[in-house]
């Protein structure tokens, strides 16, 4: 057979670059005016050589009656829009310094619907987190990190300016279980309260003042609260606990504004509760319910109780699992305009969906398919969404949820003239028989020039969570079409536990973490060295954060010589040593076991436990912010690796999270990834034709 000719791009349309991903420009969640006419989002811009991101608030009509205008253009991070309810103003969150005054903290501020400059309607010293209007426009109940034991605004600020913006010590001291998440540690000394702003006088009252309440500590948006449209009550999720952690269970309870009396309105210890919404003639709440008592790991469902009775109120699953679907609801949910049904998002199969679920109970059905619905706003019959796919990132849609037979409208075009430049690899979906003999989904991005007559290099990328799902999604920190972008065909498994493929597969390697994992990627591999255009040479498998510690895994259990080199970032190496993580209270449950209770139970399912067995060249990537899986696991990694001997690179970098947001550290990271992936298979390949020409030349070779 003769050989294929080499393929060429086209000098106008060259492969995805990591520079074309931070010329994007990213569109945050979109917020729809009350009569539907227009929309406001966030839009991210990146530079490259002044390696930073700002955002600015975008206007446009939901008919492309007109092209989007840019709303805001003083912010460095204006965002989290939302229009006032007589549609005239829009709230949002930005620092920046007006009239002399520079904000040390996020505060609101307001700006006319058409246009004009944009003022400051607070000035609360510790900062503002998120927001919601109340109904009568004159008030927003917003959350924020406060001292509890103060009252009043005036003495928050004092506390502020002592122990925050002219504090000289670094150091952190507390006395809580529960005080860093993520990447940065909670604020010290303060919890978080739900507060009201009267938007005239600026006038700040602190709602839980007194009450020993707070808000989850975890809580980053507005979906774990909401007002009543009478605006005289707020329904909240909180942490009924007498110490708070990570991973308790939250109930749910409602304030009344005027008399701040407070009551109980979902609260079970077999069930999690979390996205308050209220229906719009405030007389029920809707919000999602997990059967924790089942199982930690249980998957959330929608729920609904009455409220606004003096009745002690009883809650409902609207839904359960005899609707077949086995759906995890996520936040926020959104009724439609007559109540008689709620909107929410929920992964199927490596697509994130939204859906319709009637109030009357039975199967959801799908109103918008992903790719990957990323957000979502309603008012009255207009639906809007925010959604990217593999080939695209986000973009903005208006459709009719009252059936209409007309297409969605395309909103915005803000990357299309980047997108006509480049050309995109084809996006597959192969199914493979993986443990248990179960039926498994893996995910293939093929490289550009990719010629099915002509042999390509392999990539097995391993996504983190285990709880999430690698799908048909514009991703930016792995993207598929850069990994791919030297040739190499990309394989994502959905493994056992990841998310979209119901609760039994979700649940199942809980107390065997790594087992079943394995297995399911390993017959991936399988599949991809048995198809003709696979160079069983040049295989590599790389992952991040769980996927860090699936690639961990492998270099203690996998036969070196399968794989050329792995690529571990944010991976769990000691399961022990990351008892120092964010996420301490709820491993535990994970691994079906406490190391000091069962060590070899624990040690079993600990990379490290394996290392006499690593032979396989690593690139080890971790960040020193990283709180959920800390940096001592990259550094030890590493190091296990150097003192054994085998070929190990280390990129650490001391300013970045469990993520690499920096623009020129992006561009750094894609370029240490894909070097090591081909160093290591042109290092291979060498060695191979040394041995051959050694073997060649020797009177002892066959």
């Amino acid at each position: 057979m003769p050989k294929p000719p080499a393929l060429r791009l086209s000098a106008t349309q060259p492969a995805l670059s990591v520079d074309d991903l931070w010329r994007f420009e990213r569109i945050g969640a979109p917020s729809l005016a009350p009569d539907g006419r227009r929309l406001v989002c966030s839009v991210t811009r990146s530079d490259m050589d002044a390696n930073k991101s700002s955002s600015q608030l975008w206007l446009m009509p939901t008919d492309a009656s007109a092209p989007p205008r840019a709303l805001t253009h003083c912010g460095e991070k204006d965002g989290a829009p939302a229009w006032s309810p007589s549609g005239g103003q829009i709230a949002f969150l930005a620092r920046r310094e007006q009239q002399g005054s520079k904000d040390l903290s996020p505060q609101l501020y307001l700006i006319d619907a058409d246009g004009g400059e944009a003022r400051r309607i607070s000035n609360f010293a510790p900062g503002i987190e998120s927001f919601k209007w109340l109904a009568d426009g004159r008030r927003i109940v917003f959350a924020a990190w406060v001292w509890p034991e103060l009252k009043g605004a005036a003495a928050q600020a004092r506390r502020y300016k002592t122990e925050v913006s002219e504090r000289k010590e670094s150091g952190y001291a507390t006395s809580e279980a529960y005080y860093r998440y993520w990447d940065d540690n909670l604020p010290m000394g303060r919890v978080l309260h739900l507060l009201l702003l009267d938007v005239g006088s600026g006038r700040i009252s602190d709602l839980f003042e007194g009450t020993g309440l707070e808000l989850p500590r975890d809580a980053g948006g507005n979906e774990v609260y909401d007002a009543s449209p009478d605006g005289r009550r707020i329904a909240f999720a909180h942490d009924p606990a007498t110490v708070q952690l990570l991973g308790n269970r939250q109930a749910l309870a409602e304030i009344e504004i005027a008399s701040r009396r407070v009551r109980a309105l979902a609260d079970d210890p077999a069930w999690d509760f979390g996205a308050p919404r209220y229906r719009p003639d405030g007389r029920a709440l809707a919000f999602t319910a997990a059967h924790i008592g089942r199982s930690h790991k249980a998957l959330a469902q929608l729920a609904v109780v009455d409220c606004g009775g003096r009745a002690k109120p009883g809650w409902r699953l609207i839904a359960n699992d005899e609707s077949g679907l086995d759906l995890h609801v996520d936040a926020p949910l959104r009724w439609t305009g007559d109540g008689a049904a709620l909107l929410f998002t929920a992964q199927q199969r490596g697509r994130c969906h939204l859906w319709r679920q009637p109030l009357a109970g039975g199967a959801p059905g799908v109103v918008a398919e992903g790719g990957w619905v990323q957000g979502f706003d309603v008012a009255g019959d207009l639906l809007l969404t925010a959604s990217d796919s593999a080939h695209h990132p986000v973009r903005l849609h208006a459709r009719r949820l009252s059936g209409s037979s007309e297409p969605p409208q395309r909103l915005d075009r803000f990357n299309d003239a980047l997108l006509a430049r480049r050309k995109l690899g084809e996006l597959r979906e192969v199914q493979i028989s993986g443990a248990l003999g179960e039926p498994v989904q893996m995910w293939l991005t093929l490289p550009v020039d990719f010629h099915p007559r002509r042999k390509h290099g392999l990539m097995q990328v391993i996504h983190g969570g285990p709880f999430a799902a690698a799908g048909d999604t514009f991703g930016y920190r792995w993207n598929p079409h850069v990994l791919a972008s030297r040739g190499h065909v990309v394989a994502q498994v959905n493994y056992h536990g990841s998310s979209g493929f119901g609760f039994e597969f979700r649940n199942s390697i809980m107390g065997r973490q790594g087992q079943l994992e394995l297995q399911d990627i390993e017959a991936g591999s399988d599949w991809l060295l048995a198809q003709p255009w696979a160079d069983a040479k040049r295989l590599s498998a790389t992952g991040g954060s769980y996927g860090g510690f699936m690639v961990a895994w492998m270099n203690g259990h996998i036969k070196p010589g399968r794989y050329r080199s792995y690529v571990c970032h944010a991976g769990v190496f000691d399961r022990i040593a990351t008892f120092s993580a964010d996420s301490y209270p709820e491993r535990p449950r994970d691994l079906g076991a406490l190391y000091w209770q069962d060590l070899p139970r624990v040690l079993a399912q600990s990379p490290a436990s394996f290392a006499q067995q690593m032979q396989t060249p690593t690139l080890v990537i971790h960040g020193a912010r990283d709180f959920r899986v800390p940096d001592c696991n990259g550094l030890a990694y590493y190091n296990t690796l150097k003192a054994r001997g085998v070929d190990a690179r280390l990129l650490w970098f001391p300013d970045e999270n469990h993520w690499v947001l920096k623009p020129q550290n992006s561009r750094l990271w894609y370029s240490e990834f894909l070097d090591w992936v081909q160093g290591q298979e042109a290092a291979a390949e060498k060695k191979a034709g040394a041995r051959k020409k050694r073997g060649a030349g020797s009177p002892d070779s066959p």
